[in-house]
């Protein structure tokens, strides 16, 4: 495991969530691969050539930790169980036809597969991609990984699946998620994060989406920590938790469910620290508040940090340093500045296919985020100096 430490460069620590777009491209490669025009190998071809790029381009922000944008995946979510967002390459233990993950505020919805059949394992480990990727790094690499939560929802909500039942899907689930983390710290990452944006999704009770009326977010918050728990102290200070209301093609999922919901709730797992959407947040004190009053000083025994917002990803205008090192010294009015760090409100494309609708195109929404992490690295700085923060 590295031994990073996320405040040698810019005080204050900052680290991306995740995703950059992928260029057009690497986007028409995936439709290609998918009607079968072209193989595996010219896919990966591509993939390879954008998470480079990817890399090369994120060093040169300044960004003190990097990531290949996840440019290899199919999503956030899909990267473990299929190839492309269309289902080429499915695992064979599941089925096309499963529930909706989220539907968009704009009115499309993005579609898990369906558990068909036990047992449940991982067809592809975030390690897998990263081992690819981390040759091309000169600077500390993170990884994202998906939460176990996020993926319960493969099971069917009512039914049960012939011959596997739900608790031995979880626990296989569980076991999954746990060799996920450990694989990417194996591979060399210096921080994991797990993306959780349904948590915020699981507090709202949308009729069209069946799950999100059940009072799942209990039952996600115990199943998460089943797999945090099992890490050292030393691991989980490493092992963030990334929230937010969704960010695909411009759009969200749950950005009108009350942040009250969520934060108490989700800073009792484990996790050493939380990446959590803020920037493009409407009453950001009410939000800053709910930090400093639920953010633990003791989980388990580490700090816990938490990671504030300071650049959305879903608007082609790009802040200046001084917005970002404004909202960062505006929230350690509420919350310790040692506890305090600075991110991006989401990953800026957690889907491969993303036409970036707002941008124009995947290719000026990719040259926007590089300039948009440039300067959060440089107003994190700026915060870290006017708070005395080393």
């Amino acid at each position: 495991m590295s031994d990073y430490d996320p405040r040698t460069s810019t005080g204050i620590p900052t680290e991306p969530v995740g995703s950059l777009p992928r260029p057009s491209k690497l986007q028409e490669a995936y439709a290609a691969y998918d009607e079968g025009s072209i193989d595996h190998d010219a896919l990966e071809e591509m993939q390879d050539a954008a998470a480079k790029e990817s890399i090369e381009r994120y060093e040169a922000t300044g960004s003190p930790i990097v990531s290949d944008g996840e440019q290899r995946w199919s999503s956030f979510a899909t990267y473990p169980i299929t190839d492309t967002l269309a289902g080429t390459g499915l695992a064979d233990t599941l089925a096309g036809g499963g529930q909706y993950f989220a539907i968009f505020a704009d009115g499309h919805r993005r579609q898990l597969p369906k558990l068909a059949k036990g047992p449940f394992k991982y067809k592809t480990y975030a390690a897998d991609t990263l081992k690819k990727s981390i040759g091309y790094a000169t600077k500390p690499m993170k990884q994202a990984v998906i939460a176990p939560s996020m993926l319960a929802l493969l099971y069917p909500l009512d039914d049960e699946v012939p011959g596997y039942a739900r608790e031995k899907f979880l626990e296989d689930l569980c076991n999954e998620t746990e060799k996920d983390i450990r694989g990417a710290f194996a591979a060399g990452a210096a921080r994991v994060s797990i993306d959780f944006t349904e948590g915020r999704l699981s507090t709202r009770n949308d009729p069209r989406n069946p799950w999100t009326g059940r009072n799942m977010l209990p039952h996600f918050i115990e199943l998460n920590n089943r797999v945090i728990d099992r890490f050292t102290a030393e691991e989980r200070a490493k092992i963030g938790v990334h929230t937010c209301p969704g960010g695909d093609r411009d759009s969200v999922h749950s950005a009108d469910v009350d942040y009250n919901d969520l934060l108490p709730s989700m800073f009792q797992m484990n996790a050493g620290y939380f990446l959590i959407q803020l920037a493009s947040e409407r009453d950001k004190d009410k939000v800053y508040k709910s930090i400093g009053e639920h953010l633990r000083s003791d989980a388990n025994g580490i700090p816990q940090f938490a990671y504030i917002g300071v650049i959305n990803p879903l608007n082609p205008r790009v802040e200046s340093p001084e917005e970002v090192r404004d909202a960062l010294v505006r929230a350690s009015n509420f919350m310790p500045k040692e506890q305090l760090g600075a991110t991006d409100d989401c990953g800026f494309s957690p889907f491969s296919i993303d036409e970036k609708p707002s941008h124009g195109s995947p290719d000026f929404a990719r040259d926007v985020a590089f300039q948009k992490i440039t300067n959060r690295v440089k107003g994190t700085r700026m915060a870290a100096d006017q708070l005395k923060v080393s």
